[in-house]
């Protein structure tokens, strides 16, 4: 989608700092981070939310971003402090960027409930 400034990141048109990618994901850096790590993890396919990826076409694009989320808070050294992973979707949930993404957090105590 032309006008996604997720999948211009993906495509590589707008530069990001890129903290792990698969073959079916990218996940990279938060520029306004809400905790000390804050990863954002996209499909390389645009999706506008969660409530998009359906039947065994969606379910398989889930478990590729949530697979790169985890190897990414692996690799980021947060599974012994634990992190948090959150999908919003729609404007009262705080989407703003209508691509599907994975927020990754961690690296600090984060409290509940959350919003």
């Amino acid at each position: 989608m032309a006008d996604c400034i997720f999948c211009r990141i993906a495509s590589g048109e707008i530069p990001a700092q890129v903290v792990g990618r698969s073959e079916h994901a990218l996940a990279f850096r938060d520029l306004n981070p809400q905790a000390p790590t804050h990863v954002l993890i996209v499909p390389l396919r645009h999706v506008d939310a969660v409530r998009d990826a359906t039947g065994e076409d969606g379910a398989v694009l889930l478990g590729h971003v949530f697979q790169l989320a985890a190897k990414v808070a692996t690799d980021l050294g947060l599974d012994a402090s634990g992190y948090r992973l959150v999908s919003n979707t729609g404007r009262e949930a705080g989407q703003s960027v209508f691509h599907l993404h994975v927020h990754l957090l961690g690296g600090r105590a984060l409290g509940w409930p959350p919003g």
